[in-house]
């Protein structure tokens, strides 16, 4: 039963927002630097990630990792590890209260607690042009979290074992040597590329669409510090019906890294770790 209004109720919704977390003291991006990357990179390695499968490849400091579409319109899920310490990984949900539901040129994909600083910077994007559309959809979202088994099994049964979870975790496990089960925990919320997303009106759901995403288009991260990719071709192709299935049409992706020139690298400084001390008070 619906409670009835207050007399103030409209003087409350009237109530105007506060952004949480206000970003004027965060470093501010070096457009100069990246300037300076993106005028002579050469690839130095490349990797295909199959359809409704993962793979991971090495991202050194001062280097680019490109995630494109090669074929068609395909949505990726992409996890971030620091090289040699797995506990430092992509925190999408501080991300998200940073940058917004979904991340842009100049914007950057942070690390979690207690490390808290820039493992990448979005420095091109060829979907750019896209906006918000009519029904307050956005692409490359840190909103949704991955399709996995656990969600699959408990909405519809049975076992589903090419969502993106299972992916990343079999890649993640052939990257490092681990075991199924040791790597599994590392596995995190994702950065969704290329997929089209937002908010409905009217209940404020979850929405996915079909991704504005075509053969060619693609995203390009600066890695701020050295990093280990994993990214998942979603089964749910370009996620305009459904995802976790075998029916959609499905695409590969590619990740490339390009190196910048020597004297970039050479002068790069990768950002420090939060400086909290880490007391919590006690």
């Amino acid at each position: 039963m619906a409670m009835p209004s207050p007399d103030d109720a409209d003087r409350r919704r009237a109530v105007a927002p506060v952004i949480c977390y206000p970003t004027d003291a965060l470093p501010p991006v070096d457009a100069d630097r990246i300037a300076r990357v993106r005028s002579d990179l050469r690839a130095v390695d490349h990797v295909r990630v199959p359809p409704r499968d993962a793979a991971a490849i090495r991202v050194p400091a001062g280097h680019v990792l490109r995630i494109a579409c090669p074929d068609g319109a395909q949505v990726g899920d992409l996890n971030l590890f620091a090289i040699g310490n797995l506990s430092e990984r992509f925190y999408s949900g501080k991300t998200r209260a940073l940058h917004g539901t979904h991340v842009d040129v100049g914007d950057r994909l942070w690390s979690g607690f207690p490390y808290l600083r820039p493992m990448a910077t979005v420095i091109a994007d060829s979907l750019d042009w896209y906006g918000t559309d009519a029904f307050g959809g956005r692409v490359h979202d840190v909103i949704g979290t991955r399709c996995d088994p656990y969600t699959a099994h408990l909405l519809g049964g049975g076992d589903y074992h090419h969502c993106c979870h299972s992916n990343l975790t079999r890649a993640l496990a052939d990257a490092t040597g681990l075991s199924l089960h040791e790597a599994e925990p590392y596995v995190h919320d994702v950065l969704n590329v290329f997929m089209c997303t937002g908010f409905t009106a009217d209940e404020g759901r979850y929405f996915m669409k079909a991704s504005p995403a075509r053969a060619g288009d693609h995203l390009d991260l600066l890695a701020e510090i050295d990093l280990l990719a994993v990214l998942s071709a979603c089964p749910g192709g370009d996620c305009g019906a459904e995802h976790s299935s075998d029916t959609a049409v499905c695409h590969a992706l590619s990740m490339e890294v390009p190196r910048p020139a020597d004297d970039v690298l050479r002068d790069w400084r990768a950002p420090r770790v939060s400086g909290y001390d880490g007391s919590h008070g006690r």
